[in-house]
């Protein structure tokens, strides 16, 4: 996978370059100081990831996320913060990320997270979901039926916004793969959302 890294801090961009370098299947094509850049480098290099920072002078994470997402579709964000920026990270969920994990944890874990994204799936790290759940279930006047979801259909819902594959939910709930595809065909259809990363960002609003 081609990876852009965008964070103001020096220290930390050469860091992740040299230990996400070390991997095999990751290429970090480019590193950025600020959203706007991080913009500029996905109309030239094409990059299948951005890592981005959250707190950054010119152009924050936050509006570098809508601005990547808006134009590039193609291109998953995952963002890379610290439990102190709760403030910012409803507003990353809505934009459209398909990534939020904290700085603290160890490389490996960021690096799986990055192959986890690239493979079609969203990482939410626990903490990070706490916070966004914390700010938003401000209203949570709605209930599944209220959309016309079924109690298993809302349960394969919570897992997709947990970050858990296709097959990890089958294992967890003890249905195939198929019938899990199938339960997601038909929640996306009630509510007409087109993807697995809109699917999580409802539920995070709703329930």
């Amino acid at each position: 996978m081609k990876v852009i890294i965008v964070d103001d801090d020096g220290l930390i961009r050469d860091s992740l370059k040299l230990v996400l370098g070390l991997e095999e299947d990751i290429e970090v094509i480019g590193t950025a100081r600020n959203g706007m850049e991080a913009f500029e480098l996905c109309k030239t290099d094409k990059p299948d990831i951005v890592l981005m920072d959250i707190r950054m002078p010119v152009m924050d994470g936050v509006l570098g996320t809508k601005l990547i997402k808006e134009n590039f579709r193609d291109v998953k964000v995952v963002v890379l913060t610290t439990f102190k920026d709760d403030e910012y990270i409803r507003e990353a969920v809505m934009n459209g990320a398909e990534g939020y994990i904290l700085k603290n944890q160890s490389t490996d874990s960021i690096i799986e997270s990055l192959r986890t994204v690239h493979k079609g799936n969203t990482v939410f790290e626990k903490d990070v979901v706490n916070a966004i759940t914390g700010m938003i279930r401000e209203e949570r006047s709605k209930k599944p039926s209220d959309y016309n979801l079924s109690e298993r259909e809302f349960e394969v819902l919570s897992l997709i916004a947990e970050g858990l594959s296709n097959k990890e939910i089958s294992e967890k709930l003890f249905l195939g793969e198929g019938t899990i595809r199938n339960y997601i065909t038909n929640i996306l259809e009630k509510l007409e959302l087109r993807d697995r990363t809109q699917l999580a960002i409802f539920y995070l609003k709703n329930f």
